[in-house]
């Protein structure tokens, strides 16, 4: 049983978290597009109750949020590993995922990313730059974070490739389609030169919004 279905709307961050995963561990899934407008209905309220994304299907087997998929996925196919053997390297990498969702994305992302890129492409929406001026000070905050962590290290804690990094690459990467990414990375080398490396990983070219609605286009 190593087919799985993903629920979710391309260019969603979260959802190719997921599809980054699964591509790193090479299975074999499908995605499964959910319309925008339809997060709420009785449908997918039966795969996440909270009406959010993305959900998945293995076999039976449901399961949302995006921590819980890619922990799943990780226990389920352990070759290759993405979580640290080391115990102190996985608390890190257990901080950076809760990171990720309490600072970057909430306050950060949802705010920058909807206002620059979410709004006005898919509902004709006209930025609102003081809410993305609010948003910058935050902003702030957690990618010096980030690059503090990061240091000088290839991945975000360590040598090697974890859940970190597929957490956050696809997060920075819609940020990074907007005029605040410059700003916000202006001294942080360490973390521009990061976002390459991942972007120049086969998961992160097989998973690009437009690759991604091609996916959805064709389930």
């Amino acid at each position: 049983m190593h087919d799985f279905t993903i629920y979710g709307i391309a260019g969603s961050p979260y959802v190719r978290t997921t599809l980054v995963t699964l591509e790193e561990k090479g299975a074999r899934y499908s995605l499964t597009a959910v319309a925008p407008g339809s997060l709420k209905t009785p449908e997918h309220l039966s795969r996440h109750p909270f009406g959010r994304m993305p959900a998945l299907q293995h076999g039976i087997f449901r399961l949302y949020e995006t921590q819980a998929i890619v922990r799943y996925i990780d226990r389920v196919l352990p070759s290759p590993s993405l979580t640290p053997a080391n115990p102190q390297a996985a608390a890190r990498m257990d901080q950076i995922l809760n990171i990720n969702d309490w600072y970057l994305f909430q306050g950060v992302a949802n705010v920058i990313g909807f206002q620059r890129i979410v709004g006005p492409r898919l509902m004709g929406l006209k930025t609102d730059e003081n809410a993305i001026a609010a948003a910058i000070p935050r902003a702030h905050t957690v990618f010096d974070e980030l690059a503090r962590q990061l240091g000088a290290s290839r991945f975000i804690v360590g040598e090697s490739l974890s859940l970190a990094d597929l957490v956050l690459a696809p997060q920075l990467d819609f940020l990074r389609d907007t005029p605040e990414w410059q700003r916000l990375t202006a001294k942080h080398e360490n973390l521009r030169a990061w976002m390459d490396r991942m972007n120049a990983r086969p998961s992160m070219i097989a998973t690009t919004w437009e690759r991604v609605a091609r996916m959805a286009d064709a389930a």
